[in-house]
Formats: structure tokens, C-alpha cells, sequence
């Protein structure tokens, strides 16, 4: 996939995007669970706008990603805020050099657009390494329903003055993932049309009994299982489930 044209689009797509509830869910486990400490490492952090809230909220934020162009977004919006954090380009199936975290979160369904089964396992993995004793690790994915049912074989679009968009969804080769092809329009202020972008993603995801299995097989204790930002177990038609693991 590509996000070299994406990264600069991508806050004005996400602009309505429930970021504080992000920052409210992990504020209140981290208080349930009795976690002390605020150094917070955020996985595929993107154009950084979680890792700037969370920064503002006193944590000690360490964001990685690895788009150069998401994260060269990222900088330039800690900067402008007067908010130092370290961004590094990097795998997060390996997290070597990074140290020890409080807690490490990957939000915004970020795990889903891991492609295979191992990855997912190499990055429970990598997080267990980089967590402290008793840290949490906390990240959100879209459901089987989500995926089967909101995106599989829809279309979407946008029709804006400055940036419009036709985004296509189909099922993917494995079961529970689906590839979206997306074309955007935006407009050049200087000459008066559009350039085009195309992008190809995919996304992949599990049912929560793996997922769960998966995080024990790492070390973890898993904590809780919720939907929707929600403090309620998943239902059928839950669209996003939430995870918090403790390291043990």
C-alpha cells in the first residue's frame, strides 16, 4: 500500500474522528488498572494527532510509524504545537532500541492492516519485550462484522469543493479482510483542477477468541474485551473491539 499522497490527506479524511475517546479509554484503564507511570508508546501513530493529544494530557509520548511521509506530518504538527516527541520510523514487529513503556497502545484499527496471522503474533511479541511489569497494552480492531458487513462490496464517497473521493471496498483473498481501492480528487489552487491519487489498502482482522489466544500465548493476562469505546462485552454487531492486556 501506498500512503505517500495519503499522509497529506489523511487529518482532513479523519477530521470527525473520535480521537478523545481514544485518550478518555486509555486514561480510565490505566486508572482501573492501577498503572502508574506515563511513558506511552504509540504504534502506527500516523500524522501523530493521538500521540500530540496524549502528550498534552502529561504523557511521555514516543510515536512510531512506518510511513516517512505520515510521520514528516506528525513532526511538523508537534512542532507547530510547541510538543516535543520523538517519532521514529519503524516496524512495529520489532521494536528494538525503543526501551520500556507504561503502556503501549495501537489505535485506530492500526493492527488490522497487518497481513498475516505471524505478523500479528510477532507484534504481541515485540510489544510483551517493550512493556513494563505490569504495563498495559491496549489497541482496537475492526469486528468480523465490521469488515463483513460495513465494508465488504460498498462504496463510499465524498463530493467537496477542495477534495472528493470515490472509495470502493471488495473482499479480500483471506477470510475477514477486504481491500479498498480509493481515488482521490484534489484540487490545485494554483491552476484551478484536480489531481488524481489512487490508493490500494488492505485490512485484515480475527475473531476476538484469537486475538485473545494469541496475547496469552505472548505472556499477557488479558484484562478486558470491549466493544465501541464501551465498557460492555462485544456484541454481534459491534464494529470495534477493544483490548487491554497486562504484562505479567
Amino acid at each position: 500500500m501506498s500512503y505517500e499522497q495519503f499522509a497529506y490527506l489523511y487529518d482532513e479524511l479523519m477530521k470527525d474522528a473520535p480521537y478523545d475517546e481514544w485518550v478518555r479509554f486509555v486514561k480510565e484503564r490505566l486508572a482501573k488498572y492501577d498503572v502508574s507511570g506515563g511513558r506511552l508508546l504509540d504504534l502506527a501513530c500516523g500524522t501523530g494527532e493521538l500521540s500530540i493529544r496524549f502528550a498534552d494530557e502529561g504523557f511521555q509520548v514516543t510515536g512510531i510509524d512506518l510511513s516517512s511521509d505520515m510521520l514528516a506530518v506528525a513532526q511538523a504538527k508537534a512542532e507547530k504545537k510547541g510538543v516535543r516527541i520523538p517519532f521514529f520510523e519503524q516496524n512495529m514487529l520489532d521494536l528494538d532500541g525503543q526501551g520500556q513503556f507504561d503502556v503501549i497502545g495501537i489505535f485506530c484499527d492500526s493492527l488490522n492492516y497487518l497481513q498475516t496471522e505471524e505478523e500479528v503474533k510477532e507484534t504481541f511479541s515485540s510489544v510483551f519485550q517493550h512493556v513494563n511489569h505490569d504495563g498495559l497494552f491496549i489497541f482496537d480492531v475492526h469486528s468480523t462484522f465490521k469488515i463483513s458487513h460495513g465494508f465488504i462490496d460498498q462504496t463510499f464517497a465524498l463530493n467537496d469543493e477542495r477534495l472528493s473521493y470515490i472509495w470502493n471496498s471488495f473482499s479480500g483473498e483471506h477470510e475477514h479482510s477486504v481491500e479498498h481501492d480509493l481515488s482521490f480528487f484534489v484540487l490545485d489552487e494554483q491552476s484551478g483542477k484536480y489531481d488524481r491519487y489512487d490508493e490500494f489498502h488492505y485490512q485484515r482482522t480475527y475473531p476476538v477468541e484469537l486475538y485473545s489466544n494469541w496475547l496469552h500465548d505472548a505472556g499477557f493476562e488479558l484484562l478486558e474485551v470491549c466493544a465501541d469505546f464501551e465498557p460492555k462485552s462485544p456484541e454481534s454487531h459491534s464494529e470495534r473491539i477493544f483490548f487491554v492486556a497486562r504484562k505479567k
